[in-house]
């Protein structure tokens, strides 16, 4: 007895899924190169900003501005990041939810 098993299903969820891969590091890849440049840009500004200070007070609340723009900064990256893994995962179950069916 010889059972015909169709591959093309699984060989398609497989180019599907590595197609989501490439995708999702190609957007990661991308952020890297995004976030990069905006923590250049932020550190280069506030190293400007930072010349024209003039007293201790200045130089405390400098830092407490500058930390609190860098967190945001970071947090934003952080879920710009998580945006693309969600992606990526949500795209993933639903090719393997597919080929369960």
């Amino acid at each position: 007895m010889t059972n015909n098993v169709d591959f093309q299903k699984p060989f398609e969820a497989v180019k599907t899924l590595m197609t989501i891969q490439a995708d999702a590091i190609s957007k990661s890849v991308a952020q890297q190169q995004k976030t990069g440049e905006a923590l250049t840009s932020f550190f280069q500004a506030e190293a400007e900003k930072a010349k024209e200070l003039k007293s201790p007070e200045d130089v405390i609340q400098f830092n407490v501005d500058a930390n609190k723009a860098l967190f945001e900064l970071l947090k934003a990256q952080g879920e710009a990041f998580t945006a693309i893994a969600t992606d990526a995962r949500e795209a993933a179950m639903s090719e393997v939810t597919n080929l369960s069916k």
